[in-house]
């Protein structure tokens, strides 16, 4: 049991090495190319079948090439099918490809050692289809609000630009004394005028480079992620997220052989969440270190903010009575049914939400323009 435990170990390491040159051009004239996450999900689930059906590897991959509507994964796997066809083995002609991610290339390569790589491989598929649907739930609760927003903000921004300067003509004319939120707005409206053919696309550039820059680079996006753990609901959302991937992804890794530290370095390149990577290295450092579960949670300031107590409770016990990775398991299924009902009631709440900011914007202009039409009918009352 020991050499087998010691050969696991060391084929661990290697693959980890091997999911770190995923992005690389590998040997010879080998080409990663870029695929959608949905090609990915399709190679992995399909591959599994036909492996399962007892189809050699090389026919599996000419099948998928035949069938694929993918420009990009039919060259990838005409390139797989070559590499295979060559002697090479399948996760070296993963690596070349870069068709899958690191978690699906370690479960290959280890799989292709130990002689589960079938089994490995429906591993990988269930957590790329994990993946799209962590990804599908949060992109699901931002899309509603974002597209009310957006279409609140185009409509006044029409009315800025094409209403309020004919009102501040005819307020002009009738030398009406407008209040502060008249003025202020009706400014507006007169500035878009006379500069809105720059003004605009200005605004919707540094709008969008602003969004880019917190949440699509890579050394400002920590800036995003800590607006959107400070929106209630979205915040508890992105945090049962994350567990749900925790529980599954590391209890997946487990099941399929890999080490506490190796599951944890692969799980630490799948989230894209900055302090839960900062949490899982430090999990791999304090494992590599000799230190267990219990110990790690303990000394990391903070722990139960990104862990709930009751996870960590679990956790803990897991380890003590040897079933770690049912546990995690056990925690992913849980937390995810959580993110479905987290998901369903933000929808909800954030419909009065939306209504009420819309109606607050209605309001403010409404109040703009009859407020000083109040002030003339009382000038012509007197």
């Amino acid at each position: 049991m020991g050499n087998i435990r010691d050969k696991a170990v060391v084929i661990g390491n290697r693959l980890l090495a091997a999911a770190k040159r995923l992005n690389s051009l590998g040997q010879g004239n080998g080409h990663a190319f870029h695929i959608s996450s949905k090609d990915r999900e399709y190679f992995s689930g399909n591959l599994v079948l036909l492996l399962r059906a007892g189809v050699p590897v090389g026919e599996a991959l000419q099948s998928l090439q035949e069938t694929s509507s993918s420009r990009q994964l039919k060259q990838a796997l005409e390139q797989m099918k070559h590499d295979v066809d060559e002697g090479m083995p399948l996760y070296r002609a993963l690596t070349r490809s870069g068709v899958v991610g690191g978690q699906t290339l370690a479960l290959v390569e280890l799989g292709e050692h130990s002689g589960r790589l079938v089994d490995n491989l429906e591993v990988a598929a269930k957590q790329e289809e994990k993946q799209r649907i962590f990804r599908s739930k949060i992109r699901s609760a931002l899309l509603y609000p974002s597209f009310v927003l957006g279409v609140t903000g185009v409509v006044g921004l029409g009315v800025s630009w094409f209403l309020l300067p004919r009102l501040a003509e005819t307020f002009a004319q009738l030398n009406a004394n407008l209040p502060l939120i008249s003025r202020v707005l009706i400014g507006f409206g007169i500035f878009l005028k006379h500069n809105g053919l720059w003004a605009v696309p200005l605004g919707v550039f540094l709008f969008l480079t602003a969004l880019y820059a917190l949440f699509g680079v890579p050394r400002t996006k920590r800036y995003g992620q800590w607006v959107l753990f400070h929106i209630p609901g979205i915040s508890k959302l992105l945090h049962e997220v994350e567990v749900a991937r925790f529980g599954y992804l590391l209890g997946t890794l487990l099941q399929a052989g890999l080490s506490v530290t190796q599951a944890l370095e692969l799980l630490q390149n799948a989230t894209s969440l900055v302090q839960y990577k900062a949490f899982y290295k430090y999990l791999k450092a304090s494992f590599e270190d000799g230190y267990s579960f219990k110990a790690s949670l303990q000394q990391y300031v903070g722990s139960g903010a990104l862990l709930p107590p009751a996870v960590q409770q679990m956790i803990v016990a897991g380890e003590r009575s040897g079933a770690l990775p049912e546990t995690l398991m056990s925690i992913g299924t849980i937390y995810e049914a959580k993110a479905d009902t987290s998901t369903q009631n933000l929808e909800t709440v954030l419909e009065p939400v939306l209504l009420i900011i819309v109606w607050l914007g209605v309001l403010g202009v409404a109040v703009a323009v009859i407020m000083p039409i109040y002030g003339l009918v009382g000038g012509l009352d007197k």
